[in-house]
């Protein structure tokens, strides 16, 4: 573990922004060469010219190659904008006390590194490894993971596994590891209006329909200011909560105060308390507006007219909802409103995925969680998105996050960051979790 924080500054020093191409493939090597370095065998898996790669990586237990664990990773990241905000250079990997900054400290690449010193410990240590094991490490999971259903079928048998661990897991405000047992879906459309061939000047608004208004009165029809989504069916294929799920939910701890500290607000939507915001967290469907561009938006003002809007939105699925039969949902809610001349753009669509409570994989993850951390929550589902449902659907292993993401890290935002103390402490419980997955 002497290494683990000059090694995860390598990583965060190498740029791999999926949404832009940039650093892509000459990450995928650096992680290649990092599993070779610590003694896991690893090579790198392509579907075809453009299509990131996938890091593979597999070591074979001498003892027990009856059972196999994988670690589900990304090398990927998100872009670094606002770069203004920023305090450090976003690929710096600054250490200041018990933090590295940086785009990926966390958000992903803390998290592998963690995975990977566990593994290289135990070959140091003991020459060997618990369980045999394999890492599968993507390089699209930022923009929607758009091809590796197909790396999973195309590589069924070379992925074949008794149980998967998670890309990432929150640690709470209280330092408690919180052990996920699915992720929501996502459904990812930009919907755009256009009316005239070219801006034009607002004085000419008595004449001109402003696209931006037309989408704003479409926008409008597709939830309620509580929350609701207000497409009709949206939620008919979505079964409630079992018993289990609420028993698990109400023992959930969720500090309000501290969440609502952390992000400056004052109230929920809809003004939730106590369960009724733990069971939107980890089992509410969502209709987010994500970004809104029409007209002039820069500093001042300009009297335009503008002659296109667009606003992008992500949906939030939760189990049972199909990606695809949302989307005719969609399109059918718009048309019907009287909105068919909006254009819809389709990004990416992901199923949601959980594992069940009683499974006997969530129990060992349980306890290596509570011997490394002193505590662990358990939780029926993340409220973030992720490829479960493939992993799930073609290797037919439960999937369970554990990790080292402090919930107010900072990912996907300006000074993302990853705490020293809970990287070592993840290190130590991916270990614990081998041991106890591998016993006989």
């Amino acid at each position: 573990m002497n290494n683990l924080i000059s090694d995860l500054q390598k990583l965060i020093r190498q740029p791999s922004i999926s949404a832009k191409n940039e650093g892509i493939e000459k990450c995928a090597k650096l992680v290649q060469i990092m599993l070779n370095k610590s003694g896991i065998h690893a090579e790198i898996l392509r579907l075809k010219k453009g299509v990131a790669p996938v890091v593979y990586g597999e070591v074979k237990s001498k003892k027990n190659n009856s059972k196999t664990l994988m670690f589900y990773n990304h090398y990927d990241v998100q872009p670094v904008e606002p770069l203004d905000l920023w305090d450090d250079p976003p690929f710096s990997g600054k250490l200041k006390g018990n933090k590295i900054f940086g785009r990926g400290s966390t958000d992903d690449k803390g998290e592998l590194i963690t995975r990977i010193k566990a593994v290289e410990a135990y070959l140091k240590t003991t020459g060997d490894v618990p369980c045999n094991i394999k890492f599968v490490i993507e390089g699209e999971e930022e923009t929607g993971s758009a091809h590796i259903d197909q790396y999973l079928k195309k590589y069924k048998n070379k992925f074949a596994c008794d149980g998967v661990i998670w890309e990432f897991g929150y640690v709470d405000s209280k330092n408690r590891p919180i052990v996920g047992l699915g992720m929501k879906g996502l459904l990812y459309v930009e919907l755009s209006a256009k009316e005239s061939i070219r801006d034009a000047h607002s004085s000419f608004a008595v004449l001109i329909k402003n696209p931006a208004w037309r989408l704003i009165e479409a926008v409008k029809t597709l939830r309620d200011s509580d929350g609701k989504i207000l497409i009709k069916e949206w939620y008919r294929d979505v079964k409630p909560f079992s018993k289990k799920d609420l028993e698990i939910i109400a023992r959930e701890p969720f500090d309000e105060k501290s969440f609502k500290k952390e992000f400056g607000i004052k109230s929920f939507v809809a003004n939730k308390k106590g369960l009724d915001a733990k069971k939107a967290l980890v089992g509410g469907a969502t209709c987010n507006i994500a970004g809104f561009v029409s007209g002039y938006t820069g500093d001042g003002a300009k009297t335009v007219l503008p002659g296109k809007a667009l606003v992008k939105i992500d949906f939030r699925l939760i189990p049972q909802m199909d990606p695809k039969k949302q989307i005719q949902r969609l399109r059918k809610h718009l048309k019907t409103k009287g909105f068919s001349d909006i254009k819809i753009k389709v990004f990416h669509g992901e199923a949601a995925a959980r594992t069940n409570p009683s499974d006997p994989f969530v129990s060992k993850v349980m306890e290596a969680a509570d011997e490394s951390f002193g505590k662990s929550i358990l939780s029926i589902s993340n409220a973030g998105t992720g490829p479960m449902f493939s992993f799930v659907n073609n290797l037919k292993a439960p999937c369970i996050s554990i990790g080292s993401t402090f919930i107010f890290s900072r990912i996907h935002s300006p000074n993302e960051f990853a705490r020293v103390d809970l990287l070592k402490k993840t290190t130590k419980c991916i270990c614990l979790i081998m041991a106890k997955f591998g016993k006989v």
